[in-house]
């Protein structure tokens, strides 16, 4: 799907970490980054297109992540269906977690 990834992120004002993904056909795609997992022992990549077709979708795009010796980041396609399921199913799971968590707070805030 990606054949190239570039991450940027700008620490000085706090800003969402984005990548920007150059696909098959040549067209680059702005995404942000959603969160960094881990399933069946390894990391992975959740990123969201912030613009065109998908990010209206809001398509969420999943890849798996590491980082160098140096602790610069690397995204790769994930190749198998089975392995594409394990992840899929551990971001759904992140996402349920994290919509209770929203859910609790705000109770909590209305306590």
């Amino acid at each position: 799907m990606a054949k190239e990834k570039n991450m940027n992120q700008d620490a000085a004002n706090d800003e969402e970490m984005t990548v920007t993904l150059t696909l098959d056909d040549g067209t680059d795609l702005e995404c942000v980054v959603l969160t960094i997992f881990e399933a069946a022992d390894k990391e992975y990549i959740a990123l969201l297109p912030l613009d065109g077709n998908e990010a209206e979708d809001g398509e969420v795009y999943l890849y798996r992540y590491s980082e160098d010796a140096e602790g610069n980041p690397d995204i790769q396609n994930i190749e198998s269906d089975e392995e594409y399921e394990i992840v899929a199913d551990a971001f759904d799971e992140f996402l349920d977690t994290a919509e209770y968590d929203e859910i609790v707070s705000e109770e909590d805030l209305d306590d």
